[in-house]
């Protein structure tokens, strides 16, 4: 298991803290999804580390998804995640520019845009 501190740890921090608030009960409900999100270090494909974003029961865990299929699986570098979270980077570009990659419903995919992330006020 790779040891690398990822920026991306505080984002999914605060995004844990985010579905608790009323905003990301309303997102749950909206959303109702299960990402998979990697995030590698430096190169796609390698020491990624898997983040859980369960838009259904609302929670972000660390780790395989232990309740069956995720609607959809992001790979991303941790610098290009960074950028798509908070605003910098619009995902479509993401795609396109090959930065992030997708696998899984595409109509599911399309539901992830930068509104689901907290607001990047304290990055």
């Amino acid at each position: 298991m790779a040891t690398t501190k990822l920026k991306s740890d505080a984002i999914m921090d605060m995004m844990k803290q985010h579905l608790s608030t009323d905003a990301g009960k309303e997102l749950t409900e909206k959303i109702g999804l299960v990402y998979q999100i990697n995030v590698a270090p430096k190169k796609l494909g390698f020491e990624e580390v898997t983040y859980i974003v369960d838009l259904k029961k609302g929670e972000v865990t660390k780790g395989k998804y232990e309740g069956g299929k995720v609607d959809a699986t992001f790979s991303f570098k941790d610098d290009d995640f960074v950028k798509v979270a908070t605003g910098k980077m619009n995902p479509q570009i993401a795609f396109i520019r090959g930065a992030m990659k997708i696998k899984g419903s595409l109509s599911a995919a399309q539901k992830f845009t930068p509104d689901i992330f907290p607001k990047p006020s304290k990055l």
